[in-house]
């Protein structure tokens, strides 16, 4: 696994929270939200006046091409060790798994994190704070005159190094970074391609079908989706009811495959899965104006195994019970001819004695 994979799966949405993995420490914090990991710890946050800004979880700003704005990034050291940090900006993309990355520190920023520098006049400066110490780091996002309209992502990092036995601790605090640039704003979120599987369980009626759809920000606004799913069958007939799911946000550009799951279907052989979604912007982003829907659907062919197995055994039973009533049925006829014959038998035997007691003496009755 390369750097950037293991970075990306560290950087969660608007979560603060410290992960350690081969000397490795990450966080995103959120403004006011301090990370710290015993005798160490550092934190960053949007700041204003002098002092943490609680109005802001992050940096937002909506731009003209070629504008400057000027703003502060305030650090403390939590911890009770003297710690050299760095603080600088970079590319934020979303990974494989749908979460809000950053670039490996050594990577170079083409986009958003290119934009900042500060009072040094590079994109990065380190300060050295005593335990409890905190400063204030004025900082300029510059917007290129050719930039693009729509949204530029990124963060800004605090990074400090401890030593941890026998390898380095790299604790890090990111905030994210959003620049919208002026223009044509084009909110497009599509569903690009569709498939679907059914998953049968012992009661052919409460089975699974899931819907694996790629999604695909092909606009130049970060969206996020309400998806809502249901499985339908011949003749439009719902055979489920709808099922919700939300999306994570999605960087322009970004593109993500995810299992949307629908239970309770039956095996009726023809399924019509649909999903539509309905495009969202996060709660502390910027208006986009109108926002796009989509919907699609496919269609599934199930063999109800389950249902034919059952069909087939109460075909068996039926057929051994009707097996059992037939021979039954003929062992009671044979019985009851065999007791009518022998009913007569005796009746004729009776006849016969009777005939031979009521003859005259030395008269022999014709048999």
């Amino acid at each position: 696994m390369t750097p950037r994979h293991s970075l990306s799966r560290s950087i969660a949405l608007g979560a603060a929270g410290v992960l350690v993995t081969l000397g490795l420490t990450l966080t995103l914090g959120v403004a006011g939200a301090w990370a710290a990991d015993g005798s160490d710890g550092i934190a960053g946050a949007p700041s204003s006046n002098g002092g943490v800004d609680q109005d802001r979880s992050r940096f937002t700003y909506q731009v003209d091409p070629g504008q400057v704005i000027d703003d502060e990034y305030l650090v403390e050291n939590t911890g009770t060790t003297t710690q050299a940090v760095t603080v600088y900006a970079t590319d934020a993309y979303n990974a494989d798994d749908g979460t809000f990355a950053l670039l490996e520190g050594s990577e170079a920023p083409k986009d958003a994190g290119s934009w900042v520098t500060f009072e040094n006049g590079t994109g990065r400066v380190s300060v050295t704070l005593e335990p409890g110490a905190q400063q204030v780091l004025p900082f300029t996002v510059k917007t290129p005159a050719d930039a693009k309209p729509g949204d530029h992502a990124g963060g800004i990092v605090v990074s400090a190094l401890s030593p941890a036995g026998q390898v380095s601790v790299d604790r890090r605090v990111a905030i994210r970074l959003y620049v919208r640039v002026k223009g044509l704003l084009q909110p497009a979120l599509t569903i690009s391609s569709i498939e679907s599987s059914y998953e049968g369980s012992i009661n052919p009626f409460a089975g699974d079908t899931k819907i694996r759809v790629s999604l695909t920000n092909t606009g130049n606004v970060s969206l996020g989706a309400n998806t809502v799913s249901q499985v339908k069958g011949i003749f439009g007939i719902p055979l489920s009811g709808p099922t919700d799911q939300e999306i994570s946000e999605m960087l322009p550009g970004s593109s993500r495959t995810v299992t949307l799951t629908v239970s309770g279907v039956g095996a009726w052989v023809y399924l019509n899965p649909h999903v539509s979604l309905a495009a969202t912007v996060d709660a502390d982003a910027l208006n986009a104006g109108a926002l796009p829907t989509a919907e699609r659907d496919t269609s599934l062919v199930v063999v109800p195994w389950a249902f034919l197995i059952l069909l087939v055994l109460a075909a068996v039973t039926w057929l051994i019970v009707r097996l059992s009533r037939m021979r039954d049925s003929t062992r009671a006829a044979a019985w009851i001819e065999y007791t009518e014959a022998e009913a007569r038998r005796k009746a004729r035997e009776e006849a016969l004695v009777s005939a031979g007691a009521d003859a005259p003496a030395g008269h022999n009755p014709t048999p």
